[in-house]
């Protein structure tokens, strides 16, 4: 079998593999859509954001007759993911009058990994963590293109932000425990901080998940307050008064049957998640992703929306994108990695999303059948690195002994799950039996077996096995003379069965968008407050630049959560 034979392999629905993580895409827009918002996709001539971006369009004209509905409130929140969903529980607990529109049909899918500081579980645990090591740590990430004063909220905020969603887990009987912090042997790690991740679990030392999800339990809690998610509202655009040049003032929604106009008092809240749903940003914004991808485990209505929304009224994004890419794309010989098909229907071409081993500092190669990275790094890394080789994928080559190795590479973060289903007793061959099946993992008696298998052929496949002798040699001395990989995260290839399987990245989210202070106020493209907007979660920029810092695990979803609760708690407090 060679690469180039299997090139033209067709997008197929994402395959769930059980044990391996891989929530479902979110749910599709309820109702009918009226009739459309006009739009002529001409680029913005207010754009000062690049030269006149084709994906960003202009505002839609809404027919004040095609009006249907005018509802008026004080706090208007735009999604009912992670941020806009805290933000409707502190508003509910503070007495705020809001409400909170989702296009879709629920709440969005919960990413579990919290990021927080000076939490009660870290003193129990002795964890300290020292703020500003911490925050030029996150800066240092973004090369210093973020803003230390937001961070800084995160930083201060996010214990007492835990503190209140400990206490509605804990009362909620389908949780009725308490978040689990991570903490690390650092003779074992390469990153700088202790974890600020936290995680709710019915059995921390296994890692089994409680069966009720953070977002629908926080809309448990609202409707407890009597409120409810207003379900089928699409963001067509945002209104300013003052012909533009003045305060937010409400948002214009599509429903079933027209559009419904949303005054909000004291301020509009964006939480409508980053761009990864939208093809067409994506390969503007971000094109290292096409070049190294070839999965995707985002929610597929993220697809920039609120971004566009902000600018089209003035707002400033970030000059620098971000996406969150993971190396767990797995995908058959010979798929090469980037979208298949044009515009908005353009798709990734795997449908393995999150397959664990992938983020395993196992000996990778290229077509060439050479290592070209240290293995040992965050997980983006080698999907960046990836963009510089044939295809933009790699192949990684594992033993019988993956089980011990794994537990002795002490990975962190997400990457401990496959750690923790071999604790509960699955084997190696039980947790890739789909992906065997499905061609995306190999298996062999001998390495040339699995060289043939994993479709090496000629110079490519000698390189392969002398690369694995190689390997094995490095291993023996305990040092990475080549890249320079720790010890610890060596591992022979001697004892069969062998295991190897083709990787490109998992296409998660992305953490750029308007830039905002340390307020959450979005800003203009003057870096001057648009009064009465607010950004949280992945619409909202300022922080993260070029990467996701893999190494504060949870941050991303830990700021979205804080700012959220912020922004309510300062609309509450006006």
């Amino acid at each position: 079998m060679t690469f180039e034979s299997q090139r033209g392999v067709s997008r197929r629905g994402f395959l769930g593999l059980a044990g391996i993580t891989g929530a479902a895409a979110a749910m599709g827009l309820a109702g009918c859509a009226p009739k459309p918002a006009t739009n002529d996709d001409k680029p913005s001539a207010s754009s000062t954001n690049n030269a006149q971006e084709d994906w960003l369009g202009e505002a839609p004209a809404i027919d004040e007759a095609s009006i249907i509905e005018t509802r008026q409130t004080d706090l208007l929140i735009v999604g009912a993911g992670a941020g806009g969903i805290m933000a409707a529980a502190t508003a509910a607990d503070e007495g705020v009058d809001f409400i909170i529109c989702e296009k879709n049909s629920q709440v969005q899918r919960t990413r579990h990994w919290i990021g927080a500081v000076d939490t009660a579980q870290q003193k129990a645990a002795g964890v300290k963590i020292d703020h500003n090591t911490l925050i030029n740590e996150l800066a240092r990430y973004a090369s210093y293109k973020c803003d230390m004063d937001v961070w800084r909220v995160w930083v201060e905020e996010s214990g007492e932000m835990l503190g209140f969603l400990d206490g509605i887990m804990k009362a909620d009987p389908g949780v009725g425990i308490e978040a689990v912090v991570d903490t690390v042997d650092f003779d074992k790690q390469t990153h700088y901080t202790p974890c600020t991740q936290h995680m709710y679990l019915t059995d921390p030392e296994l890692g089994i998940q409680a069966e009720k999800e953070r977002n629908v339990v926080l809309e448990d809690y609202i409707i407890s307050k009597g409120h409810q998610v207003s379900y089928g509202h699409k963001l067509v655009k945002l209104e300013r008064g003052d012909n533009g040049a003045g305060r937010v003032t409400g948002a214009i929604f599509e429903v079933d049957g027209g559009y419904v106009r949303i005054n909000a008092a004291k301020g509009v809240l964006l939480a409508t998640g980053g761009y990864a749903g939208n093809p067409v940003m994506t390969k503007a914004l971000a094109p290292i992703v096409p070049q190294c991808t070839t999965t995707a485990d985002n929610t597929p209505s993220c697809d920039g929306s609120g971004i566009k929304a902000a600018m089209w009224i003035g707002a400033k994004r970030d000059q620098q994108a971000a996406p969150m890419l993971f190396a767990r794309g797995a995908v058959t010989p010979g798929v090469n990695a980037g979208y298949e098909g044009e515009g908005m229907e353009a798709t990734l071409p795997g449908t393995v999303f999150q397959s664990n081993i992938g983020t395993q500092p196992f000996m990778k190669v290229n077509r060439k059948g050479v290592r070209f990275i240290n293995e040992s790094t965050p997980y983006e890394a080698v999907c960046f690195a990836a963009a510089g080789q044939p295809g933009g994928v790699w192949c990684e080559t594992w033993d019988s002994h993956a089980a011990e190795d794994i537990k002795q590479f002490a990975t962190v973060g997400c990457s401990k799950m496959i750690a923790q289903q071999i604790a509960r007793g699955e084997t190696i061959d039980q947790i890739f039996a789909k992906q065997i099946e499905g061609g995306t993992v190999f298996k062999a008696d001998t390495i040339e077996e699995l060289a043939d298998k994993l479709g090496f052929e000629g110079d490519a496949k000698q390189a392969y096995l002398a690369q694995v002798e190689r390997y094995n040699e490095l291993f023996d001395k305990q040092i990475d003379e080549d890249y320079g990989k720790e010890p610890f995260r060596l591992s022979a290839l001697r004892t069969p069965p062998f295991y190897g399987g083709w990787f490109g990245a998992c296409y998660l989210t992305t953490v750029d968008g308007v830039k905002i202070d340390a307020d959450m106020h979005v800003l203009d493209t003057e870096n001057e407050v648009i009064e009465g907007l607010y950004a949280t979660g992945d619409c909202s920029g300022s922080l993260f630049a070029d990467n996701y810092p893999e190494y504060v695990i949870g941050c991303a979803c830990g700021r979205t959560l804080t700012f959220a609760r912020h922004v309510a708690k300062a609309i509450a407090a006006q």
